[in-house]
């Protein structure tokens, strides 16, 4: 379903994954705002639904994989104009751990991909996601999950 700008803010989440060899997990976003860029997975918070929950059940619909939430890294606040309104979302940025799944686009996203640092730089981005990315990437040594077990 296709959804447009609503009459108050909205909550959302997403998600900072990075692979075994130090890429980050890109999507193309599919549906505005922002078709067309490049950006983290995620979307919106359901009534009910806790963070973490959302924040794994955006990843696995969006790229086909299988992680867990981690740390808050950032709030970002997004205000665009729209046709018929505004758009404004508050988003909860978090480093998310890669447990499993095979990576291919899905709902709402073109493409997805693990980049390096220089390929996200060559890409159409969504503003301010260089700098999410390295705060993130900053977390990694503390906040990587102990081994199950």
């Amino acid at each position: 379903m296709t959804r447009g700008p609503a009459p108050h803010p909205i909550l959302a989440v997403a998600a900072i994954v990075f692979d075994a060899a130090g890429r980050v997990l890109v999507v193309e976003r599919g549906r505005p705002p922002g078709a067309g860029l490049w950006s983290v997975p995620g979307g919106r918070l359901e009534l009910g639904e806790p963070i973490a929950a959302a924040v794994a059940r955006e990843v696995r619909e969006e790229t086909g994989l299988v992680v867990t939430c981690g740390p808050l890294v950032e709030v970002v606040e997004r205000v665009a104009p729209a046709d018929g309104g505004t758009w404004h979302h508050v988003i909860h940025d978090h480093l998310a751990f890669l447990v499993g799944g095979e990576l291919a686009a899905g709902a709402d996203v073109r493409a997805a991909r693990f980049v390096t640092d220089a390929e996200l730089a060559a890409l159409p981005t969504t503003a301010g996601l260089a700098e999410v990315i390295a705060r993130a990437r900053r977390l990694l040594p503390v906040a990587t999950p102990a081994p199950p077990g």
